[in-house]
């Protein structure tokens, strides 16, 4: 028989491994932590710090890469890639606890960041709803009550209605079929944030969609989504009945805050780079995921800071939104970064350009593609899919989550 190399990526996948080997448990309890094995990159480290670190990781066992100039001593700060398994790591925690040079935070940093990215469990608060993150992911359905959405899917560009009850029965009509389907969320949005939408009003978002939210808050239990970011359409949108604001610009706007604090309802805080109108005007970035998470945390802080709690956030690294058709492959490619900021990452690639661009096909045709970047995220670490297809992306959810956790 030939050599393996087995895949195993994460801690639970190498105490399966072992015990199928019948290796003892108190030997599964020392050896598990030695294959669970990581890279840790951080920026801007002085010289000094990262010889430090360089010399006690190689003390451990372990690596660091730091630049020729910080070794030479022409170079003051030099970035620094840490390589080393959980054990290595620890061991450099509690070693750096007592050195000079900022290298006490450097390590509560690293222990911070290790922690929430090995989280696997979240709990999800929305005002009084309690949703648990854990072996399935969810899926949130859309429903666009705009003329133009780069989906094809807005309600308004397809259908004449002739009063608000007939717009309302119609969407109601909708999301019991998306119910029906299996979806975890709504998200109810009435203004198109596609590539160079034009902004509406306060006034006609509210007169699209909200009797349509007093009504879906009434009929169905789970979750509505207001897919807004103007703070006096989240008031009236919390007041009517809605748990969640889908906020694209990140949760900045102060006064969105207070809302969302005073409602004690979830939010989801997105990243965009300019506004709808402007984003997709050659986006640039220094380091993308970097920066991403970046502003996320900043974001994060931010709503901390005015009494959001930590349990009613999600992320959402925004793909699409300010990013050009490379730099949304990097972050599905690498989308198990943003795993540090330690809450559930909410990832919206239904439909998008980038797979009409991969697959030269038009909005409508577009779920296969869309199915295959669901499946992608989820292995990288989405915990919730944002879709058009409720029904096809559910069996997509479905099927990973039991292969990548081995059980139903």
């Amino acid at each position: 028989m030939l050599p393996r190399i087995l895949s195993l990526k994460s801690r639970p996948d190498i105490i399966n491994e072992l015990r199928s080997m019948n290796v003892d448990e108190y030997g599964i309890k020392i050896m598990s932590p030695k294959a669970d094995f990581y890279l840790i990159k951080l920026s801007k480290v002085s010289s000094v710090a990262a010889n430090i670190l360089k010399q006690e990781m190689l003390s451990l066992g372990g690596e660091a890469a730091i630049s020729r100039q910080s070794i030479t001593g022409k170079g003051s700060y030099t970035d620094c890639l840490l390589i080393g398994n959980f054990v290595q790591l620890n061991n450099l925690i509690n070693k750096l606890k007592i050195q000079p040079f900022k290298l006490n935070e450097i390590g509560m940093d690293i222990k911070d960041v290790l922690t929430d990215y090995k989280k696997d469990r979240f709990v999800f608060r929305c005002r009084n709803k309690r949703i648990e993150i854990s072996n399935k992911s969810l899926i949130m359905g859309i429903i666009n009550v705009t003329s133009d959405s780069f989906s094809g899917d807005g309600i308004l560009a397809n259908l004449n209605f002739r009063s608000k009850k007939e717009l309302e029965s119609f969407v109601v009509k909708m999301a019991e079929r998306l119910t029906s389907d299996g979806v975890d969320i709504i998200d109810i949005g009435a203004e198109s944030t596609r590539p160079g939408a034009k902004p509406v009003s306060s006034k006609v978002e509210l007169e699209r969609i909200s009797f349509c939210i007093k009504t879906l808050a009434k009929r169905f239990r789970i979750p509505i989504s207001v897919d807004t970011y103007k703070p006096e359409v989240a008031r009236v949108a919390l007041d009517l009945g809605a748990s969640i604001i889908n906020d694209i610009t990140g949760l900045r706007n102060d006064n969105m805050r207070k809302v969302v604090s005073k409602y004690k309802a979830g939010v989801i805080i997105m990243h965009m780079k300019g506004n709808p109108r402007i984003m997709q005007v050659r986006p640039c970035y220094k380091s993308l995921i970097e920066e991403i998470i970046g502003f996320l945390k900043e974001s994060m802080d931010l709503a901390i800071d005015s009494g959001i709690k930590s349990e009613n956030i999600i992320v959402d690294p925004g793909i699409g939104f300010g990013k050009t058709f490379e730099h949304n492959l990097e972050i599905l490619k690498n989308l198990g970064e943003f795993k540090i900021l330690g809450r559930p990452i909410l990832v919206g690639v239904s439909r998008k350009s980038f797979i009409g661009k991969i697959n030269s096909a038009k909005n409508g045709d577009r779920v296969f593609g869309t199915a295959a970047a669901v499946a992608l995220a989820i292995k990288e670490g989405a915990n919730i899919l944002r879709v058009h297809d409720v029904k096809e992306m559910l069996q997509v959810a479905k099927t990973c989550d039991t292969i990548l956790r081995g059980k139903l």
